[in-house]
């Protein structure tokens, strides 16, 4: 009887532990669950079957700092010199 009741205990907090970080698949389909809401039957089956089979958006890319940017755009430029060179750091730059 200890064993089980032991191997129960376990077996709980080895769920509670699990269950602190959710899986991205369950966040998307918590995400997906908010998004339906008012939706009922076929309509509701329909969002969440393409909902849930969307690939993730691409995450936008970092914006760098000034100083990152000048260092990006100069390690570019190798190779470049005077008026060439110029032209191609100030579009550089002006990159957002």
């Amino acid at each position: 009887m200890k064993k089980l009741l032991i191997a129960g205990l376990i077996l709980s907090l080895s769920d509670a532990v699990y269950a602190a970080e959710p899986t991205a698949q369950q966040n998307k389909m918590k995400t997906c669950n908010a998004d339906a809401a008012g939706k009922k039957g076929d309509e509701r089956k329909a969002f969440m079957k393409e909902c849930l089979s969307a690939k993730p958006a691409a995450a936008p890319e970092p914006k760098l700092t000034q100083q990152e940017k000048m260092k990006k755009c100069n390690a570019d430029a190798t190779g470049k010199k005077g008026d060439e060179r110029k032209t191609f750091m100030k579009e550089c730059l002006s990159n957002k």
